[in-house]
């Protein structure tokens, strides 16, 4: 079976991605995204590690990845899987439950695999009708998918996790690298560097950044130069301006770690977009 994906920007819902993909050998790297990741397997069954725990989800199921929880993706049959994902940011999300009434707090989904058809059917149509450029019925129905989820699936997010044990400083300083890496995409300090800019040891932030955000410095960088690179194609810079403005090697460097995390090479992602040059 060839593997297929399209990613596109939501046409009547704003700050929402989509995607509409099979894989059958495509693995996802360990990454976070800003966002929320909600899909509906269609076929075969993917599996994916987050926040430490392997999850398997099969055809009819939901899947609900929270914003800023490491995580990967890969085959969980020879087959592969496909499956249609809604990326909402996380305002546009807080936003809803605080329309629905939800207790006050950020929003998160604790089960990651759901079963729940009514709403599954609803992201099935919800998702055709973005795709097709109904505005009308794909933002009704998108919207009454998040609040379907968030209503039956979501809580306000606990400070429980890998994380929950590290003091309020741990999380400042923890807090303080992310920003120092997000400012230094070109030339990133060394561990001793970044320890010494936030005020802590190296051994004790590395310890806490991985806590904290389930990945090490390293690689939490690589997801945060994606990030950028997302902003800047959607601009309509061509990949290799954005490769070397974000710190790649070269454009081949970027569409490794891009499709690696978004799903998609570069120039498939621009022209969703309709920033794509030939």
């Amino acid at each position: 079976m060839k593997e297929q994906a399209r990613f596109w920007r939501h046409p009547a819902v704003p700050d929402v991605d989509l995607l509409k993909a099979r894989y059958v050998t495509h693995r996802f790297t360990r990454h976070a995204h800003a966002e929320f990741a909600i899909g509906l397997i269609l076929e075969g069954v993917e599996e994916f590690d987050h926040g430490g725990s392997l999850r398997r989800a099969g055809a009819g199921e939901i899947v609900l990845v929270n914003p800023e929880v490491a995580h990967t993706g890969h085959p969980g049959t020879p087959g592969g899987w496909a499956y249609r994902m809604l990326y909402p940011s996380l305002e546009t999300m807080a936003e809803i439950a605080a329309d629905l009434g939800r207790p006050r707090g950020t929003p998160s989904f604790p089960e990651q695999v759901v079963r729940d058809p009514a709403l599954a059917a609803l992201l099935d149509r919800a998702h055709r009708a973005a795709e097709r450029g109904d505005d009308l019925a794909a933002s009704t129905l998108t919207r009454t998918l998040f609040g379907g989820l968030l209503a039956r699936h979501g809580v306000p997010r606990p400070v429980t996790g890998p994380g929950a044990e590290l003091t309020s400083a741990g999380r400042r300083a923890v807090q303080e690298a992310i920003e120092l890496l997000g400012a230094s995409l070109l030339d990133p300090p060394t561990l001793d560097r970044v320890a010494e800019s936030v005020r802590a040891r190296p051994f004790p932030l590395l310890r806490a950044f991985k806590a904290e955000t389930g990945l090490p410095p390293h690689a939490y960088l690589v997801s945060l130069r994606v990030r950028r690179a997302r902003r800047l194609l959607a601009s309509g810079r061509t990949p290799a301006e954005v490769a070397a403005e974000v710190g790649f090697t070269d454009q081949a460097h970027l569409t490794r770690h891009f499709k690696r995390i978004v799903g998609v090479p570069p120039a498939a992602y621009q022209r969703a977009a309709g920033t794509y040059k030939t």
